[in-house]
């Protein structure tokens, strides 16, 4: 995945610059707080930075938003991970007698990564990427977010960019940030379809009758298998791919089609004669016939890092950190914007940086003027940081991040005044 103007070697020099200046501290603090409803949330939390030269620091910790931002400004850390929120301080963990120090809370978390479908993917494997099999992702998240929604009742979702090959998903509703190891492994599983290593010719197997989650899932998938696997993957045009689909059918079709095949070339019309053959082999035979929907559902269903999910203890790659490979910066996505997401527009640190550099216009001389009149010295660091970063390609995703902390706000504020009605005496 080219990043053209990015080169790792500059990172030591730009990532103070980007914590200093650019880094949404403020909208970070408020997230990770969530409307202080809950006492020490925040100071309990584990942070984890990776360091140069992969030196990797765990249990960190911190009481105030100013105390995470001076840390980070001395440490500049090339990746940051967010953990659990523990019974006691991360960083006393030490300090702490043996078997008390335990996670207790997380958002819920999910992982998907390009990595896991290089078996159903012919124009990238391994870190690569591309348009076309970029569509994967676009799937996963609309799958995945109508399920926790519609089926879990979860509303808090924030979709992040991991910044190479992958997108992450923090539930942050209360209750999903209060479930067990146990329920997180349920609603993990629930959502898993494909399963098997690189042995399993087999990966989705529906039996009678077929679920509605997988119902609504195919629902999805039907909408964008043709583009994605006849079209760009074209998985019934080389002689290769074709012999691996057939090997998903029963023996009979399997031999039928190849027959059939031998007379249509285009992969549109090949797909439609194996459709007609489940449609016959659904009609005549007792036992639930699904393979067209198991193929298409190996093909494009989500493949979830089951482990990721089910741990509380686990940590995940934070929103906003660099990815210190492509120097791309993980960012919120916008779900209303989701078709025309790019991975590759994402900007790279060392773009934002130079856009900061790139002399001011009129305009917006004078808007800085008017505000620095409006505020006092205290505010002033704070509101220069924001203005920085709006300046720059990163303005629209800390927007979006904005947007999201809006409506998780209302819900503090419900919460918030529930406490405050149970502490009155009447």
């Amino acid at each position: 995945m080219p990043a053209s103007d990015y080169d790792s070697a500059c990172l030591p020099d730009i990532l103070p610059l980007y914590y200093r200046r650019l880094f949404p501290f403020s909208q970070y603090y408020r997230w990770l707080n969530y409307g202080g409803v809950q006492k020490n949330y925040f100071q309990n939390r584990e942070f984890s930075f990776t360091l140069k030269d992969d030196i990797y620091v765990r249990y960190q910790s911190f009481t105030t938003q100013n105390e995470l931002e001076k840390e980070m400004q001395k440490m500049n850390p090339y990746k940051i991970d967010i953990g659990a929120i523990y019974s006691h301080r991360p960083n006393q963990h030490n300090t702490v007698k043996s078997g008390t120090f335990q996670a207790l809370e997380k958002e819920l978390v999910f992982d998907i990564d390009m990595t896991d479908y290089d078996d159903v993917r012919s124009c990238c494997s391994a870190a690569e990427i591309c348009p076309k099999c970029w569509t994967l992702m676009t799937i996963a998240i609309r799958v995945l977010d109508r399920a926790l929604r519609d089926d879990f009742g979860f509303q808090h979702l924030l979709w992040v960019y991991s910044g190479r090959r992958g997108v992450h998903c923090w539930v942050c509703d209360e209750a999903a940030r209060k479930l067990s190891v146990a329920a997180r492994s349920a609603v993990a599983e629930y959502l898993s379809l494909v399963k098997g290593g690189d042995e399993t010719m087999k990966k989705v197997v529906l039996s009678d009758p077929i679920h509605p989650f997988i119902r609504e899932s195919l629902v999805v998938v039907e909408r964008y298998f043709p583009l994605y696997a006849l079209q760009d993957q074209d998985i019934l045009g080389r002689k290769e791919s074709v012999d691996k689909v057939l090997a998903l059918t029963p023996e009979d079709v399997r031999k039928q089609l190849q027959q059939d095949f031998q007379n249509e070339k285009k992969p549109e019309n090949r797909w439609n004669l194996l459709k007609d053959q489940a449609k016959r082999k659904q009609g005549t035979s007792k036992k639930g016939q699904h393979f067209e929907k198991e193929i298409m559902l190996q093909y494009c269903y989500p493949r979830l890092d089951v482990n990721v999910s089910k741990g509380v203890n686990h940590l995940l790659k934070s929103p906003f950190s660099v990815h210190p490979k492509t120097g791309r910066i993980s960012v919120p996505i916008d779900l209303k914007e989701l078709e025309t997401f790019d991975p590759f527009a994402v900007p790279t640190i060392s773009m934002i940086c130079e856009e900061l550099d790139r002399p001011r216009t009129v305009e917006e001389e004078e808007k800085s003027e008017e505000i620095n009149d409006k505020e006092n010295e205290k505010d002033a660091a704070e509101s220069r940081k924001i203005r920085d970063y709006k300046r720059t390609s990163l303005a629209k995703y800390v927007k979006c991040f904005d947007q999201f902390l809006d409506v998780m706000a209302r819900s503090w504020k419900g919460e918030l005044l529930k406490k405050s009605d149970l502490q009155k005496d009447f």
